[in-house]
């Protein structure tokens, strides 16, 4: 009886941290972090400001804790390796953008000098994609030579600046596109011929695999 009471309540408890999480990514993303109050933040969760400070501490907190969900917004919905992987991460990325507040509002926080005061956010991006770019040279899918990090550090910048330039643009509506064309450039520079000839960076894969749906 116990041990079913304590479970219940790290249920409980992990519901309430997610609900926080939600609510606090839809109002960072409608009004900004300087324009997110805590009454409104646990107003649209419907919870207490006590339970906010037990969970996340400040608000600060809790605007880290929405920048750092990021990837667990995109890697549950991924199952293939190496290059494909790092490809597949930034097509539902590009795909989420406009449709999930909490990966939304993790980037538009990830740029605002009053909460994110260092290059922690892309630096996590660039240590992510440097590991499956690992693993892809160990696959032999990259060419000789190809620098994993030198390479993680290139895809940093080039989405980043894709997706500000299709923010601008388009209000990201033509984000997967223009990472679809961002590989297009990129995947011939860095991959062997014959890996090269199997990734898949169409925006249709993306929309596939957000969906929960196979992308092969």
């Amino acid at each position: 009886m116990g041990e079913f009471t304590v479970e219940l309540k790290q249920e409980r408890a992990v519901q309430t941290r997610m609900t926080l999480l939600r609510a606090a990514a839809e109002v960072f993303d409608e009004s900004g972090y300087a324009g997110a109050g805590i009454t409104k933040i646990v107003k649209r969760a419907g919870l207490t400001a006590g339970a906010l400070y037990f969970h996340f501490g400040s608000k600060e907190g809790l605007a880290k804790a929405v920048m750092n969900a990021q990837r667990e917004a995109i890697e549950p919905l991924l199952e293939s390796r190496g290059l494909q992987h790092l490809v597949d991460i930034t097509l539902v990325w590009s795909h989420q953008l406009g449709e999930d507040p909490v990966l939304r509002a993790g980037v538009e926080l990830s740029y605002d000098q009053e909460i994110a005061k260092d290059a922690e956010p892309f630096e996590d991006w660039r240590e992510l994609m440097a590991g499956y770019l690992r693993e892809a040279k160990e696959l032999g899918e990259l060419r000789d030579g190809a620098d994993p990090e030198l390479i993680a550090r290139f895809v940093v910048g080039a989405c980043t600046g894709t997706q500000i330039y299709s923010r601008l643009v388009s209000g990201r509506r033509d984000l997967p596109q223009r990472v679809q064309e961002m590989w297009d450039c990129l995947v011939p520079g860095i991959a062997t011929p014959e890996c090269a000839a199997r990734i898949d960076a169409g925006a249709e894969r993306g929309r596939r695999l957000c969906e929960g749906g196979t992308a092969s």
